[in-house]
């Protein structure tokens, strides 16, 4: 018989406590792409909306897309965007009461983000053969992480 090789973590005795944690992550992009981002020219519509409530879906779905994360009530995802000169910067907020970090939740809203982003973005993005030599994801951290 085959025994399990990893393990969900028992955090049944655990206290609920307050909790929060802030990602944050860059897309790089071309400076025409990003200039069109900001003067609202993407024929596919305004990226930073669509990543924004891709971004909250995504938290609230951590627990599904990483098989050992727990299950966790959120009280609040927030995001917060700026599009630079060749970039658009994401930092996303978590917030929780309960038995275990949003690390986890943060990266995953901040990743997600940037990938509706990039997604939207894609056709301005490619060259004649179809990749992306100026397109890339970034230092995607936590940037803070509070409990109590």
């Amino acid at each position: 018989m085959r025994q399990n090789r990893f393990r969900m973590v028992d955090i049944s005795s655990k206290d609920d406590v307050y909790r929060e944690a802030t990602a944050v992550g860059r897309l790089r992009l071309r400076p025409e792409t990003a200039k069109m981002i900001r003067d609202g020219k993407i024929e596919k519509g305004d990226p930073l909306s669509v990543a924004e409530v891709g971004a909250m879906l995504a938290a609230k779905n951590t627990s599904q897309l990483l098989p050992l994360c727990h299950p966790i009530p959120l009280t609040k995802i927030q995001t917060t965007a700026s599009v630079g000169e060749n970039y658009v910067e994401v930092e996303a907020n978590v917030k929780s009461t309960g038995k275990t970090g949003v690390e986890m939740e943060a990266l995953t809203a901040a990743t997600i983000y940037l990938l509706n982003v990039w997604d939207m973005v894609k056709k301005l993005e490619k060259d004649q053969k179809g990749r992306y030599p100026e397109t890339w994801i970034e230092y995607v951290k936590v940037k803070e992480k509070l409990k109590g």
